[in-house]
């Protein structure tokens, strides 16, 4: 047995993922959460996903105790009165669902893992080859100058341009920080195996509050990319209600309202630039700057967290 294959645990008998169940394709859905989800997008999207799916046998366990940082981010636990109890192990596991068609399809999800990444790599390939996985698809997202007014946008990636299913907003090269995510989407394709994702677009003011309608939309490329059905229903729902606290605030708050404003002059600018195959940047329109949108949303943000006396960062 390789060191790379003790890094997972794969329960052998699977009998739910007969080839013929599923006519030999198989979607593997990824989200490494912890560092690419502003808004807890991606996250809020899995914990649909296994609600829809009534949580689902795991199929495959890696050994957390390889990957994490304990001190780097401590899981929580309970201290009750005079003792220690409900310890909160982290778990990166692999979960066996069904979508709302009944066509089974796996789940991967838990904390990114802070260190041994190429390891953790060909764990997930030992994974993906031995169900036989036919495209791997993941989700992710990231804080950007957008108006929460206006459609979510989202960037596709993928390891085969023949997956690419939309038009890239970005040109040329652009350094980005790494993950454990984007990695595997790399080596998977050296290894021969199509991966794609997608990553939404979060208003920044909004980076740090549930943002359902980000979710949402998500997941209605991984339905496309997967050929899944997926019940958007509650989410729907959630976002609406979302929305509505977002727009009581701003009729109250003048000074935020103008900043969105200011941010939904920019977006259409940048619109219409596209449109017409000019440059996206607009002369007339500047973009409020990282210190003035912060110095807005502090207000912002503490006047969401009370709403009718709430926590609003609960779903």
């Amino acid at each position: 047995m390789s060191q790379d294959s003790r890094l997972v645990h794969i329960v052998d008998d699977v009998p739910e993922l007969d080839d013929t169940d599923r006519g030999g394709a198989l979607t593997m859905v990824v989200v490494l959460d912890g560092f690419l989800d502003a808004g807890n997008a991606a996250v809020r999207a899995v914990q649909h996903l296994v609600d829809l799916g009534d949580a689902g046998p795991v199929v495959a366990t890696f050994d957390v105790d390889q990957f994490h940082d304990y001190r780097a981010r401590r899981p929580p636990m309970s201290f009750v009165r005079d003792h220690y109890e409900a310890y909160d192990a982290p778990r990166l596991v692999v979960r066996l669902l069904r979508d709302s068609g009944g066509t089974p399809y796996l789940l991967l999800s838990g904390p990114e893992p802070d260190n041994r990444w190429e390891a953790f790599t060909r764990a997930v390939r030992t994974v993906v080859e031995r169900f036989g996985v036919t495209r791997v698809v993941s989700m992710g997202a990231v804080p950007m100058a957008v108006p929460h007014t206006r459609p979510i946008a989202i960037t596709h990636h993928a390891n085969n341009p023949d997956l690419i299913t939309g038009d890239s907003p970005w040109r040329g090269e652009l350094r980005i920080p790494s993950s454990a995510q984007a990695l595997l989407e790399l080596r998977l394709g050296e290894w021969g195996h199509d991966a794609l994702g997608f990553v939404a677009h979060i208003p920044h003011y909004l980076a740090q509050l549930d943002y359902p309608k980000a979710s949402a939309a998500l997941l209605e490329h991984v339905e496309r990319a997967g050929r899944l059905t997926v019940d958007l229903s509650g989410l729907a729902a959630e976002a609406e209600d979302r929305e509505a606290e977002i727009a009581r605030y701003l009729a109250a708050n003048a000074e935020v309202e103008e900043v969105v404003h200011a941010l939904e002059r920019q977006y259409d600018a940048f619109e219409r630039a596209e449109e017409s195959g000019s440059s996206l940047l607009a002369d007339d329109q500047p973009l409020p700057t990282g210190e003035e949108i912060g110095q807005q949303f502090e207000q912002f943000l503490a006047g969401l967290d009370n709403t009718d006396g709430s926590d609003a960062d609960q779903p």
